[in-house]
This record gives C-alpha cells, structure tokens and sequence, in this order.
C-alpha cells in the first residue's frame, strides 16, 4: 500500500506492508531515537508525536499515519536539546536509555496540557518506565523546564 506522510518535516511517499508497525518504518527511515523495548505499549521507548499527540510507535501500524506528521526526537532537537539540560541538571539522564521517549513525551505535554501539577506531570508520565531512578530527580527536572518555559512566554500549546 501506498502512504503519504511528513517525518520530521520531511515529505515522503513509501510503498510499506499493511502491517508494517510505525516503529519499524521509522527505523528504516533512519529514526534511531524510537528504540524497541518491550513491543507491548508498556515502556515508553517507541513515543514519538503524531499530529502532535503522543502515540507508542510499536503498537500503532504504519498505514494509520498516512497524511499526518509524525515527529521524532530528531525532530525536536532544539526543544530536546534544552529540556536535556533541565533533566541533566537534576541527574535524571543516568543511562540514558529511556531518555529520547521520555522527553518526545515531555515534549508532547507541554503541547497538550497548559500548566501541570506533580499529579498531571505523574499521570502524563506514567508509560515511561525507567530503570535507573526513582523517577523524583525526572520530576524535579520537568518542573524547573516547565518553569522555564512559562518565563520565556509559555508553553506550546
């Protein structure tokens, strides 16, 4: 089947498999963020944005995205880039390896929700898993982004 789509800004025709999943098509589209972890929609790894919602490539297929734009962490370096610092600063970039999801996720959120609270940020967050923290350092640094944002003018949404 055919499909139409924007990836990160970039226009793209593709001949794809009716079950081919977006996870896939994404890393044969040379989007090496979006990482398989657990391919049951539990573990946040695969997020990326569709039409600017957060959606798990692993359990969507390829042929649902077709006319929309879907945005990887490649796709979001300048706003990646300085929420990376926020979760740094509070030492919630350990490994690193659930870092690209959570912040497509983050992202996603301040596009969606205008000011969240510790319970909205949680409840957001909540197919994110890390290995690594007990995720109190990810929430001290999401509050000092989302504070920073409001001081140059607001969030996204």
């Amino acid at each position: 089947m055919l499909i139409h789509l924007w990836l990160n800004d970039r226009e793209l025709t593709k001949e794809i498999d009716a079950d081919l999943m977006l996870l896939d098509f994404l890393r044969d589209n040379r989007c090496y963020s979006v990482k398989r972890g657990c391919d049951t929609a539990n573990c946040g790894l695969c997020t990326v944005l569709v039409d600017n919602m957060v959606v798990l490539a692993c359990s969507t297929l390829t042929a649902r995205v077709d006319g929309k734009q879907v945005v990887t962490l490649e796709g979001l370096k300048p706003e990646a880039l300085e929420l990376a610092a926020f979760l740094a600063a509070e030492g919630a970039d350990q490994c690193g390896f659930c870092n690209p999801g959570l912040m497509v996720t983050i992202i996603g959120m301040t596009r969606e929700l205008e000011n969240p609270d510790d319970a909205a940020i949680r409840e957001y967050l909540a197919g994110n898993l890390c290995r690594c923290s007990g995720y109190a350092s990810h929430l001290r640094g999401i509050k000092a982004y989302l504070v920073h944002l409001q001081s140059q003018g607001g969030m996204s949404k």
